[in-house]
């Protein structure tokens, strides 16, 4: 049995998903291939989306086209926006999801998107003909031609899980791991190696003492994810708790240590820093006392919940023991342990910004695979490798973000560029154009090149047009609108900023940390009827002008910086340097130059290993 698409997808995760979205809604005929059409948009681990960093790219998906806002929106259970009191550059919105429902929601879109076909099946190995793939063969034995393939694997590939000394091949709990497809890959010069994973036990809430817990509610304002005009919470939305460990958790967790498969040489590859085990974090930190722990609903209607913060991989009886020391789970039952899991990956530095690998023409790489970890790291990815493996089907220039557009831009950079030593977690830290890259105006960066390439929907694409020309005719008319002090002033008193003593214009008025667009608003008529305009989206259009207001300077300020390092980006080098035959160069300069082969002098100057002096070497060989 034979079949011929454009572009086939292998795993139906978060990467997956979005890549067979992006790739069928641009015209590609799309088949996506999964070991089960039951576990579409699977979350492996805590149930939520968004964060840190990470809720700015869930922003950028959306803005791009893709549906993992859309779908962490339908099937919320609680919302936050993190990092409120720092400025709006480091504001990240959080969604607790419903597990279940966020699967099928996937699947209901996927299901009904045009060009795209589904096929349940475990895929064995890829066919590669003259450095170029052309399709792969699965386990029951059906081949599938195609001109272009993403393979999103997760921690599917050579799985193996560990709880204490007892380990069991697999890619989930329950679910069977994949063989043969890494050593498929690996034949035509790839080179891979192996990362850890980890996930807590799950708790039935029958089981525990909720008033040993301190309660954590979601938000209900207007924020969500998507930029889409849809409503904002769908579902019925609940509370988490917090509570912490204790020195008697902490001495059954050291005693059990020797059983621990990270600890007694079970386990030798790299496993997430930043999302460490409760046994890596009392043999890292052994003076701390406790370590805080976020319990959070799995659905909207399941006692089952996740215990954030209690990843581990010791073994069963340990896990129980330690956690029944805790007042809030003294009476603890569980469904079933947390565990670590091994897999393959490949080094991201053998892929192109397309995300095509360098090797083997076609060939896409896209999420857990790529040395990174989190279900927003591996959808961004997922949508940049579905719209370039429709470019390379059909034509067209290679769709890129460069650092000062997007955080998938910098996530993509950083691993082609500088490779993984362990699981990359997108921060904001990463990105030095943090003011650039809020998630208020995700939107405005880079729906207008998702319109242009055709995967943004009219719709869509009116909304923002709308949206930007509110935003500008707030601005002006703050800039315009002349405040005399003898009207003014009793509000500023009130507000509790200093009284004017010769006239102004609004916009300075604003510019003031007390004053907000909406308490001014209040007192200046002209400007409340003006905001009373606003039909649709009134809030977010209010945000998103008082930003760009009241951060003018520091938006500035960066713009300029990044357009200075964009010179930098447009001096092309790939395939000009023989980097071997240059002595002036440092050795390991010359060995990571031939090793990465940069297409620019800017993402040269952030290969590790490669100085300021290095790259005045190549500028002075460019004629700069």
């Amino acid at each position: 049995m034979e079949f011929k698409y454009d572009v086939i997808v292998i795993g139906a995760g978060h990467a997956g998903c979005e890549a067979a979205a992006a790739a069928a809604n641009l015209g590609s005929k799309t088949c996506l291939i999964t070991m089960d059409m039951n576990k579409i948009g699977q979350m492996s681990c805590n149930p939520a989306v968004g964060g840190i960093a990470k809720g700015q790219i869930v922003r950028e998906i959306d803005a791009l086209g893709g549906y993992m806002g859309l779908v962490t929106d339908q099937t919320a259970i609680q919302f936050r926006i993190l990092n409120r009191s720092k400025g709006p550059a480091m504001w990240s919105p959080r969604a607790q999801c419903d597990r279940n429902k966020f699967i099928w929601a996937w699947r209901e879109i996927l299901e009904n998107t045009p060009n795209l076909s589904i096929w349940q099946d475990t895929v064995r190995e890829i066919l590669v003909e003259n450095g170029e793939v052309i399709g792969l063969v699965t386990l029951w034995g059906v081949t599938f031609y195609s001109k272009c393939i993403v393979l999103t694997a997760g921690t599917f590939l050579n799985g193996l899980m560990h709880v204490g000394r007892t380990m069991l091949p697999g890619g989930r709990m329950a679910e069977p791991a994949s063989y043969q497809l890494t050593e498929s890959i690996a034949a035509h010069g790839i080179t891979y190696g192996r990362m850890k994973t980890g996930t807590p036990v799950r708790i039935d809430g029958r089981s525990v003492h909720y008033e040993y817990m301190d309660i954590q509610d979601g938000e209900n304002d207007f924020h969500k994810f998507s930029f889409m005009d849809t409503g904002v919470r769908h579902l019925k939305q609940l509370p988490c708790w917090t509570c912490f460990t204790n020195e008697e958790a902490h001495r059954i967790l050291r005693e059990g240590l020797p059983d621990s498969p990270l600890f007694n040489g079970q386990i030798q590859s790299i496993g997430p820093r930043y999302c460490p085990s409760i046994e890596t974090k009392i043999v890292t930190f052994p003076d701390k006392p406790q370590h805080q722990l976020f319990l959070e609903p799995e659905g909207e209607t399941t006692q089952e919940l996740y215990l954030n913060g209690f990843s581990s991989s010791l073994p069963l009886d340990i896990q129980i023991a330690a956690l029944k020391k805790i007042p809030a789970f003294k009476d603890l039952v569980i469904y079933r342990p947390g565990y670590a899991i091994e897999y393959d990956y490949f080094d991201p530095t053998q892929l192109k910004h397309t995300l095509e690998t360098k090797k083997i023409k076609n060939l896409f790489f896209a999420g857990q695979i790529n040395g990174t970890t989190g279900y927003e790291e591996a959808a961004g990815q997922g949508i940049i490798a579905g719209i370039n493996a429709h470019i390379n089907c059909h034509g067209g220039e290679p769709f890129t973000l460069a650092r000062d557009e997007a955080y998938i831009g910098v996530l993509i950079d950083d691993l082609v560029t500088k490779g993984v030593d362990e699981p990359y977690r997108m921060f904001t830290s990463r990105a030095e154009y943090r003011i650039l890259l809020r998630m208020d105006d995700a939107d405005m960066r880079l729906t207008e090149k998702a319109w242009k390439l055709g995967l943004v929907k009219k719709e869509r694409y009116e909304l923002l047009t709308q949206k930007r020309e509110v935003v500008n005719r707030i601005i002006d008319f703050a800039r315009n609108y002349s405040m005399k002090p003898t009207l003014i002033n009793p509000v500023l008193e009130q507000l509790g900023t200093t009284p004017l003593r010769q006239g102004c214009k609004l916009i300075d008025l604003i510019n003031r940390p007390q004053v907000t667009i909406e308490n001014i608003a209040e007192h200046v008529k002209a400007f409340k009827q003006e905001l009373d305009k606003i039909s649709d989206r009134k809030e977010e259009i209010i945000e998103a002008a008082e930003i760009l207001i009241k951060y003018e300077g520091y938006i500035g300020r960066e713009r300029i910086i990044a357009d200075k390092l964009a010179r930098l980006e447009s001096i092309k080098i790939k395939g000009k340097f023989d980097y071997e035959s240059i002595q002036s160069l440092s050795t390991e300069a010359r060995q990571k130059l031939v090793k990465i082969d940069p297409e620019t002098i800017a993402q040269a100057s952030r290969i590790p290993g490669v100085s300021p002096s290095d790259i005045n070497v190549l500028l002075v060989l460019c004629g700069r």
